[in-house]
């Protein structure tokens, strides 16, 4: 019987054109090996294929739908998907947690579409965290072509002469979470038919709602369940959302929307076999020229996490995510001066090969500069062993304008691409049906992640081929030399907290300017709902009378959900004013500064000016030899303490932090060696994040005394860090990324060795007051995952970090067991 095996399974379409046979993946894995001398492959696990469990059609779907999947080749739903469907048809809210390209999609369309069907008035409100996501969900309800249905993308992408048609008109709206808080809540009169109608919300790839993001989304879904009841039905949609495997699902799910959810988990779908490889690129030949050093540098020009007037520099893991959350690091080309080989160039060439093999590939790199570099890398390398084959190799990255990102998933989608380098934003669901290799630069961070980017591959039902190409750094190379991290440990659970009164102040402002907020509304939103409330009366936020609580500014509350850094910067050619893309704020500085080069498609242009004011660069092409590389500074500074504990060699302290970032220089390095010209000096202004942190300090005596010399400290006081961030989570409610630290064996204002955990956020979400109110348990907990994992001197499971600022380096497993041994002997419990 033929079943949902590749429609269904995917996004619910059919996929262009049948690539050619392609190598099987252990063929192919064998010729890519064969390009090195010294076997690159340092693991390979092999995921064996499954049958699907196919079901019978629900009996409530209408003749009409099952007809209209029959002809996109869909002739049975698969288990899991039928079982999901029957929960959200009898209004249970429901989560599918099944694995990547397990048909998803179906699980969802099959009640939404029959309610639209049976009712001629009903309408369906379909999130995304993407764009591209929406848009590739909007083609694959549009191709099944049922009446009446009038599906659209209502995003910021939208012209506005269509907006007013859509919310009119249009039955099923897919949308974000950003244009839900921005556009339609803040209008929600406009949109009263709509919602007086909604029987289902669909929230897709939830497990993207993490964190602080998670947070804010979870209160924008009960600021949209508080707008349905007062136009509505009272009981509000069915929710149904999709998950990647996680832990927990259902928990998760039902803390951001509000309600019991019940979880479908097994996965009942077929699987092609899949090949995943650990690929650690080779050592560079000993009689390979160094690159050039870097230049001495200017004295006035301090180094990088360097404070001006010590020689003692902090370990910062102020990432850009934590100080400007949307920001990205660049780093990822410095590998170029190491002993192993790059892992762009590597990733590069593995992109070429596979692709004159004519296997369909995508290849996921952590930056957006990367995902530039790859794809140019590997379209010289094709166009030099067959001229015009490089045209069929792309790079795909936010930034792009809305009709380059729709023809490059059109291209790939139909066989016009053979690949195409991918930041992360191609790592949710959207459907590349004959893609059968994937290639992951540099481990993603999670083991969802890395699952979700490997599961991209092979849902043309052939046997498909993952590749984890291993960056330079201690935490990569750890984990392709013990696979059983990735291979052997569940995927993580997702984290967040609508509770975090950080998050939930500005979502009750956001509330009451749609509408006056009632006690009624305030068990919508938790048991803090009241407090925190009343808190925003007494700031002046809101003012209280008999029929409830009013917004008292004529704004509407800034509130940012994602982070992002501030408002995007235009990419402009100065000789045409032709906008070529853009830049989130957060990143401008890194990749827009003066004189940088910036790659859009393989053409490169440099940088005339940046401004900041007008959110605007202007470059001009350009092909230099070199790329340019920007150098920042990262200090903290204390701003005053709310509360201290004195404990003798030890201090622990809880206030307010300035977290203080610059741009200051930026390296020009050849592209061909790696050597690098000069070193430039820039004037840009510092970016500061006033926050909350939680740190404590040592004497540096009690550390000697504990067996920790000096030369030791900085690795010790650094690991102990990173363990202390990792641990947070368990008590913290919170995420990895949504939190910073640093430390140092000398901090000019504790005036002591001292380690410091922050808030990643303006203002303090409220992590650091719970890792202060819990430091016994919390250091604790660190201290026995530092001393009981089994690895020799350090690994991802204790001491690691994958947002290292500091590249993982230096790093001492015994020294921070001995550092939070003096902490935990002195702190009282």
């Amino acid at each position: 019987m033929t079943s949902a095996a590749s429609v269904s399974a995917g996004r619910g379409r059919e996929p262009g054109p049948a690539p050619a046979p392609v190598a099987a993946p252990g063929d192919l894995l064998h010729r890519l090996r064969q390009r090195h001398t010294t076997d690159p492959v340092t693991h390979v696990e092999r995921v064996p294929p499954r049958a699907g469990t196919p079901a019978p059609w629900p009996r409530w779907a209408p003749e009409e739908l099952r007809s209209a999947y029959a002809r996109r080749g869909v002739t049975a739903p698969w288990q899991h998907q039928a079982e999901a469907a029957d929960l959200a048809h009898d209004r249970r809210h429901v989560v599918v947690a099944t694995g990547t390209a397990s048909g998803k999609s179906l699980a969802y369309q099959l009640p939404a579409l029959a309610t639209l069907l049976a009712d001629p008035r009903a309408t369906v409100l379909y999130l995304a965290p993407t764009k591209a996501l929406a848009a590739d969900q909007l083609r694959a309800v549009a191709e099944l072509d049922i009446e009446g249905v009038r599906p659209a993308c209502y995003d910021g992408d939208t012209p506005r002469a269509e907006r007013e048609w859509i919310r009119r008109h249009s039955r099923f709206v897919l949308t974000n979470p950003d244009m839900l808080h921005h556009g339609i809540l803040p209008g929600h009169a406009q949109w009263s038919g709509f919602l007086r109608r909604l029987r289902y919300v669909v929230v897709d790839e939830c497990h993207v709602y993490r964190g602080v993001f998670g947070s804010h989304v979870a209160h924008v879904l009960r600021r949209l369940r508080r707008q349905c009841a007062r136009y509505g039905d009272p009981a509000g949609p069915t929710f149904v959302l999709a998950s990647a495997t996680s832990g927990d699902p259902a928990a998760t799910a039902g803390r951001l929307i509000g309600l019991p959810v019940v979880a479908v988990t097994e996965d009942t779908s077929p699987r092609a076999g899949l090949t995943f490889a650990l690929w650690e690129p080779p050592l560079l030949p000993a009689d390979r020229p160094a690159p050039a050093p870097a230049p001495r540098r200017d004295p006035d020009v301090p180094r990088p996490g360097a404070h001006p007037s010590r020689p003692t520099h902090p370990l910062s893991d102020a990432t850009p995510d934590a100080l400007a959350p949307g920001a990205e690091a660049v780093p990822e080309l410095a590998d170029l001066t190491q002993v192993r080989r790059s892992a762009l160039r590597e990733t590069a060439d593995l992109l070429a090969d596979i692709v004159a093999a004519g296997v369909r590939t995508l290849a996921f790199v952590r930056s957006r500069r990367g995902a530039e570099v790859v794809a140019t890398s590997a379209r010289r390398s094709l166009d030099e062993a067959v001229p015009g084959l490089g045209a069929r190799v792309a790079a795909y990255r936010a930034g792009y304008l809305r009709e380059e990102r729709r023809e490059l998933e059109r291209a790939l989608l139909h066989g016009d691409l053979l690949g195409l380098a991918s930041t992360n934003a191609l790592e949710l669901g959207v459907d590349l049906v004959g893609l059968d290799a994937v290639l992951i630069c540099g481990y993603p961070g999670t083991r969802a992640s890395l699952w979700q980017q490997a599961g991209r591959a092979g849902r043309s039902g052939q046997e498909a081929l993952a590749v984890l190409v291993a960056r330079d750094d201690p935490l990569d190379t750890y984990l392709v030399h013990h696979p059983d991290a990735l291979f052997g440990a569940p995927v993580e659970a997702t984290v967040l907290d609508p509770a975090n009164p950080y998050v939930l102040g500005p979502q009750l402002a956001c509330a009451a300017s749609e509408a006056p907020l009632t006690v009624a509304d305030l068990e919508l939103f938790g048991d803090s709902a009241k407090e925190t409330v009343e808190a925003l009366v007494e700031a002046g936020a809101l003012r209280q009378r008999p029929t409830g609580w009013y917004w008292r500014h004529r704004e509407r509350p800034e509130v940012d959900l994602r982070g992002e850094g501030g408002a995007p910067v235009c990419v402009v050619e100065a000789a045409t004013g032709r906008l070529l893309g853009t830049v989130d704020g957060g990143s401008s500085h890194f990749l827009l500064h003066p004189g940088a080069v910036y790659l859009h498609q393989g053409v490169s242009y440099v940088v005339d000016t940046l401004d900041l004011d007008d959110g605007c660069a202007l470059v001009h092409p350009e092909e230099p030899d070199w790329s340019t590389h920007a150098r920042d500074v990262t200090s903290l500074s204390v701003v005053s303490v709310r509360s201290y504990v004195d404990a003798g060699p030890v201090g622990l302290f809880l206030g307010e932090v300035d977290v203080t970032s610059q741009v200051v220089s930026y390296q020009r390095r050849r592209i061909a060696t790696g050597e690098v010209i000069d070193t430039r000096p820039l004037d840009l202004p510092a970016r500061e994040l006033r926050t909350v942190a939680v740190w404590f300090t040592l004497s540096p005596e009690s550390l000697v005394a504990a067996g920790v010399e000096p030369a030791d400290g900085p690795g010790a006081l650094h690991a102990a860090e990173h363990a202390a961030i990792g641990l947070l989570p368990l008590l913290a409610t919170c995420d990895r990324w949504d939190i910073g630290g640093l430390s140092t064996a000398m901090h000019p204002d504790t005036e002591a060795p001292t380690v410091f955990v922050y808030d990643g956020h303006p203002g303090g979400a409220g992590f650091a007051e719970r890792a202060y109110g819990t430091a016994a348990a919390w250091l604790k907990a660190t201290r026995d995952a530092i001393s009981e994992c089994g690895c020799e001197s350090g690994c991802p499971s204790c001491v690691q970090s994958p947002k290292c600022g500091n590249g993982n380096n230096p790093l001492s497993k015994p020294g921070a067991v001995r550092v939070l041994d003096v902490v935990l002997d002195n702190l009282p419990q």
